[in-house]
């Protein structure tokens, strides 16, 4: 399986599936959709306005990660399901922190 992230020289962009009003903010694994394209699944008790959800997913992945919000950063997907975030730092650290977050 393909897995949800680019590395890039100073960053690493991961591809993410949100779900908002979710019932509680978690990481649910990998998936892959119709299109084939690989998504680490989210979920934030947050609802979608005004960027909420989108805040939520920010640092529900800053701390999963124990990084900086600041480091966490949106490029696309601001009023979609699909996001794609990018996190600042060294990317052969920050793949071996989501390595060992998802198992």
């Amino acid at each position: 399986m393909s897995r949800p992230w680019s590395l890039f020289s100073d960053h690493l962009r991961l591809a993410i599936r949100l779900t908002p009003n979710g019932g509680r903010d978690a990481i649910d694994g990998i998936e892959t959709d119709s299109d084939g394209e690989t998504l680490l699944k989210a979920r934030v008790t947050s609802v979608p306005e005004k960027g909420k959800a989108n805040k939520a997913l920010i640092l529900l992945i800053a701390r999963s990660l124990r990084i900086p919000k600041s480091s966490v950063s949106l490029v696309s997907g601001e009023t979609a399901r699909k996001k794609i975030l990018r996190i600042d730092g060294d990317p052969e650290d920050l793949v071996k922190k989501l390595e060992a977050l998802l198992g």
